[in-house]
């Protein structure tokens, strides 16, 4: 198939990933949503008041003008500042009780916390110790300090998280615009393969674990839908068939099994005559070597997977995931893994970059799955993520860690 200058010349999953990224069409459909948690904002989010809308006071207890106190003075006290109210009219009076969030009345320049005063009935005196550790503006929050109106709070391409949410609410964003969902379809491949609920197999015959993990891993992703989900035998003509419809039809098309070099591993061909442009067609990792990335002249992604189950769920998470991710507008899109240290170093050195199922514990630590191969599903199963081992390394690490969960 036609291929670009630098296909197959990848050292490592990182370099492939952003040359795929390169090539790929970034999203300018939008659209006013009003849930918009995990979708991508498509333009920054802008104040529209000042954050605080007025000087408020951070602490229960009492606003003063600093140069009005005199160290064991009794002052009176017969009024209150409450979250939520209008300042009450105060006059001369120089001290006036006031509540965490409620406004500080003009000319009022410092608040001091409660448990650093002497209070009786109706009255309040400032020991000597308090007023020599004060400094005006003390314990009050600056109208416009957090933001000013204006001034943009969310960035366009945030991928709005539930933190994210809460600026959203504060500034009266209810209907939020976002690009819209990147459309997939998922298919895989093999006569072998049938149907998860297949209750009589033959020993030949295997169930599609690899249909539901990607459609579990996709699901998680608010900023994609997942159009179609089919799997197909090993037939060229069908083949070609269903792929040049779902190219047609949507920005990235997944496919798994049928990638290598063997007599009825069709998909290359296919890829080359619905359009597609390789990439890379194998890549020096384990699993899923004979991984096959391409992208049409529009910017579509087709993303080739191995058929084996691990192979093919490790991949989609390294891979499908951050390609994703760039499609659908997010600004920070590349994987960022935090680093984990191994309890035993890996089993063996190879030369290619390893991704090895471990479960993580407590205390930053990670032990490796015991796994007979990219077809144990058992230690798939059992597993909290991988992590990458660079090529004939054989320690310990750290080594980033790709959580199946996040975080």
């Amino acid at each position: 198939m036609p291929a670009t200058d630098s296909a197959m010349r990848f050292e490592n999953p990182d370099d492939a990933i952003e040359a795929l990224a390169k090539r790929l069409k970034r999203p300018s459909d939008t659209e006013a949503c009003g849930n918009p948690l995990g979708r991508v904002l498509a333009k920054p989010i802008v104040a529209d008041r000042d954050s605080p809308a007025a000087n408020v006071s951070a602490m229960d207890g009492y606003a003063v003008r600093l140069a009005d106190l005199v160290a064991g003075q009794v002052f009176p006290v017969t009024a209150q500042c409450t979250p939520g109210s209008e300042t009450p009219p105060l006059g001369t009076m120089p001290v006036v009780q006031i509540f965490t969030g409620a406004v500080v009345p003009d000319d009022f320049d410092t608040v001091i916390k409660r448990e650093d005063t002497i209070e009786t009935e109706g009255q309040v005196q400032f020991p000597a110790k308090t007023l020599q550790t004060l400094s005006r503006g003390d314990n009050i929050r600056l109208a416009g300090e957090n933001a000013p109106a204006g001034s943009e709070v969310l960035a366009g391409g945030l991928k709005i998280h539930a933190a994210a949410m809460a600026g959203l609410a504060n500034f009266g964003v209810t209907d939020a615009t976002v690009y819209r969902q990147v459309r997939i379809a998922i298919f895989t491949t093999g006569d072998e393969v049938v149907p998860p609920e297949t209750s009589q197999l033959e020993p030949w015959q295997l169930r599609n674990s690899n249909q539901v993990a990607l459609a579990a891993m996709l699901s998680q992703e608010p900023s994609v839908t997942v159009t179609t989900v089919r799997h197909r035998e090993d037939d060229r003509a069908a083949l070609e068939e269903t792929m040049a419809a779902a190219v047609a039809e949507n920005d990235t098309v997944v496919m798994t099994g049928g990638v290598s070099k063997g007599d009825y591993d069709y998909v290359p061909e296919v890829i080359e005559t619905v359009g597609g442009t390789r990439v890379f067609h194998g890549l020096p990792i384990r699993p899923g070597k004979p991984i096959l990335g391409a992208t049409t002249e529009t910017g579509k992604l087709i993303l080739g997977l191995p058929g084996n189950p691990v192979s093919a769920t490790i991949n989609c998470h390294r891979f499908l995931l951050p390609l994703l991710r760039y499609q659908s507008g997010q600004s920070e899109w590349a994987d960022r893994p935090a680093m984990i240290e191994l309890t035993q170093p890996p089993r063996k050195s190879i030369p290619l970059h390893a991704m090895l199922l471990v479960r993580r514990f407590d205390g930053g630590k990670a032990e490796l799955v015991a796994s007979k191969g990219s077809g144990d599903l058992v230690a798939l199963s059992n597993s909290d993520g991988y992590v990458s081992v660079p090529p004939s390394e054989q320690h310990v690490g750290p080594w980033p860690f790709f959580p199946w969960n996040g975080g």
